[in-house]
């Protein structure tokens, strides 16, 4: 029985040494929020600027960013054969880490804008009907997420 005794005290000793000498959990960067509103405005630079740190993940895991993506939802990612795909993505990236950092409501207009302004990119390559059809198309997806989010 004393060596039983013996043994859970050193086991409850050294569990609570493991403990205390963990390692406090890491913050994310405070400027994190800053971060995150740069890359989901409306312009190019700042989609640019979002494609460039998605390409390079690992240089900004500190952040904790969700990139995650399910792209265009139950949508065609690429309709019609016109490239919807990355949009969706960076859409879903303000989404997700908006949500995440509790500021969603306050933003969700502006990640719907920069979603549309992405489109539009889109369909800035093609001409004449092609153009008109993607606009149309892009207008569609605009709606459904500012309407369906």
């Amino acid at each position: 029985m004393r060596r039983l005794v013996t043994s859970l005290a050193a086991t409850a000793v050294t569990a609570a040494t493991a403990i205390a000498l963990a390692a406090p959990a890491q913050a994310a960067p405070a400027d994190k929020p800053q971060v995150l509103a740069s890359w989901t405005q409306t312009s190019a630079s700042s989609y640019n600027t979002w494609v460039a740190a998605r390409n390079n993940q690992g240089a900004w895991a500190a952040y904790g960013f969700d990139w995650s993506t399910d792209y265009c939802s139950s949508s065609p990612d690429n309709p019609f054969g016109f490239p919807f795909q990355t949009a969706c993505a960076r859409h879903d990236f303000g989404y997700r880490n908006y949500k995440a950092m509790g500021t969603f409501d306050a933003n969700k207009p502006r990640i719907d804008s920069a979603f549309y302004e992405d489109l539009k990119r889109v369909c800035s390559a093609y001409s004449g009907a092609t153009k008109t059809s993607c606009d149309g198309t892009a207008w569609t997806y605009y709606q459904a997420v500012k309407v369906f989010g």
